[in-house]
């Protein structure tokens, strides 16, 4: 994990196409940077803002459209794992490995106006409830925990053996949230008794994310790995809990991240997956068939991914900052670097 360069040249680079072929790349722009450090997280806000989080301990806002940072919010002690919004408000949420979750809003000064105190480890989970009223949140502590958001008193609590939490997601629309664990397995949560209503079969290795589809039928969850064993996505059908219906298997190191991509009405829904190796790799969602792989030289773990429209991702890593990537979903998708910042 070295410290993230500071500075970037703008630069044209060849990359493989086929095997024995090369093409070159059009200038990536490179923007201010938004961290001084290695990222662990990003989110999209707005259709042009993004918040992102890391080892420098800010939150920053940065209008990726604009090539501009527009705020940073300092507060936490330690580095920021998670993050999480309220869609259509100005609302964030940051998880940290200071054991705190802090709320801050867009809108105001840069003091965090509520805070969630209460897990004993890194909080590495944080979701939100469609209607804006209670946060959950998910640590290495084996806890979850259900919180009421306008007093931030803790209203629920369940600690379950080994249930070392790695990423939580709120279903939208329903009283159900998904976490995933270093114990192998996901969780799903009644979020009015705050009991387990199921568990999905074990898989191999820790798992290391989850996203839910935006019609709320399909769970992706990710795997650790090495050297090819493991590392995989796989799709979940959540209509029938434990019923896997494909995995995408291609990446070398651990895929830290897999989400869904909007879908762009007559293409074929797609899945996007970041790794450890350094590359973003889209997948046929249904037939489980590798489209595109997207390898970013230097670039460190590539451990979060938010998918802002059909056509633009953003990445986040190690050692180069913020990936501003571009899909083309024509007959041959296709995944471009355009912007680092």
């Amino acid at each position: 994990m070295g410290k993230l360069q500071s500075k970037f040249r703008r630069r044209s680079d060849i990359y493989k196409v086929k095997e024995g072929e090369t093409a070159l790349v059009p200038q990536v722009v490179q923007y201010e940077p938004a961290h001084t450090d290695a990222i662990n997280c990003v989110v999209s806000l707005t259709s042009d803002l993004c918040a992102s989080g890391g080892h420098d301990q800010a939150v920053v806002v940065y209008d990726w459209k604009a090539g501009k940072l527009c705020k940073s919010f300092p507060g936490h002690s330690r580095e920021i794992t998670k993050l999480c919004c309220l869609k259509g408000s100005s609302f964030i949420f940051s998880a940290s490995r200071d054991k705190m979750v802090l709320m801050w809003d867009l809108g105001r000064d840069t003091e965090p106006i509520q805070e969630f105190c209460g897990h004993e480890l890194v909080v590495n989970g944080v979701a939100v409830s469609e209607d804006g009223t209670k946060l959950c949140t998910g640590s290495r502590d084996n806890s979850m925990c259900l919180w009421d958001i306008e007093s931030g008193e803790c209203l629920q609590r369940n600690t379950i053996s080994r249930n070392l939490v790695t990423h939580v997601c709120w279903v939208p629309g329903s009283t159900s949230i998904v976490q995933t664990s270093e114990d192998k397995t996901i969780r799903v949560w009644d979020s009015r008794t705050w009991h387990v209503t199921n568990t999905f079969p074990a898989k191999q290795y820790i798992q290391t994310h989850c996203d839910i589809s935006s019609n709320c039928y399909h769970l992706l969850s990710s795997s650790n790995g090495f050297g090819g064993q493991g590392c995989e996505a796989t799709l979940w059908d959540l209509r029938q809990p434990g019923c896997k219906v494909a995995e995408y298997r291609g990446h070398l190191q651990t895929t830290a991240c897999c989400v869904f991509v909007p879908p762009r009405p007559g293409c074929p829904a797609l899945v996007a997956s970041s790794s450890y190796d350094s590359s973003v790799k889209i997948w046929d969602q249904n037939t489980a068939a590798c489209l595109y792989t997207l390898t970013l030289d230097g670039s460190g773990p590539l451990v979060s991914l938010a998918p802002c429209d059909s056509s633009s991702l953003l990445c986040a890593s190690f050692n180069t900052g913020l990936h501003q990537l571009h899909l083309d979903q024509s007959t041959v998708p296709s995944l471009a670097e355009v912007a680092r910042f």
